[in-house]
């Protein structure tokens, strides 16, 4: 999956690994180190997010459709046949 991040995205993505490494492992890793393991969720990981939030927005959608249909339905006139 191509993600486009801006180059300040990146930065601060590569350093929040960086810096989950060494507060959580005691690891330093190079930027190198940290881009590769972006590449990676990028790559693996970040499809499956994506599909999660597109069937979050779905059911949004839906549920605010069924919604104004209903809001619809209930400005419907009877009527009367003679």
């Amino acid at each position: 999956m191509f993600i486009r991040l801006t180059k300040e995205q990146q930065k601060m993505i590569i350093e929040d690994i960086q810096r989950f490494f060494y507060n959580q492992r005691d690891e330093d890793i190079s930027e190198f180190e940290a881009e590769r393991m972006l590449d990676f969720i990028k790559e693996n990981i970040a499809p499956y997010i994506y599909n999660a939030a597109l069937s979050d927005a779905k059911y949004v959608v839906e549920s605010q459709y069924a919604s104004i249909e209903e809001e619809l339905m209930a400005l419907e006139r009877p009527i009367h046949i003679k």
